[in-house]
C-alpha cells in the first residue's frame, strides 16, 4: 500500500479505519491487473492496491495477505473470518469468508 493525502478524484474503494484489512469497491467494472486507489476515511489518506481479481461494485478487496482463519476487519471491527487464504488485492466475499456471527 502506498499512502498519500486525500484524493482529488473519486476513489475506486473506501476504507473506513486505518486498521481495516478490506476496502469496499465503489466503482463498476474493476478488473484484475488494475491499480486501484482507495480513500481511508479515518485518516483522510489515499492508498493504492493492485487488483488480482475482477471485483464487483460493493464487494471487498483485501488490503493485505489474509490466511485461512484470519479475522476480516472492516469499520475497525471484525466482521468475519476467512475460510481460505486471500492475497492482497484479492476479491473478498462469501466464497472465501464467513460471518463472525455464524
Amino acid at each position: 500500500m502506498t499512502n498519500n493525502k486525500a484524493p482529488e478524484f473519486p476513489p475506486d474503494f473506501l476504507v473506513h479505519d486505518d486498521v481495516d484489512s478490506v476496502g469496499v469497491i465503489v466503482v463498476e467494472k474493476l478488473t484484475a491487473g488494475q491499480t486501484l486507489t482507495g480513500w481511508v476515511i479515518d485518516t483522510d489518506e489515499t492508498i493504492t492496491v493492485d487488483a488480482i481479481d475482477d471485483i464487483p461494485l460493493g464487494h471487498k478487496i483485501a488490503l493485505t495477505d489474509l490466511t485461512d482463519g484470519d479475522k476480516v476487519i472492516k469499520y475497525g471491527f471484525p466482521i468475519g473470518r476467512t475460510v481460505a487464504s486471500i492475497s492482497k488485492g484479492g476479491h473478498v466475499h462469501v466464497h472465501n469468508t464467513k460471518t463472525e456471527k455464524w
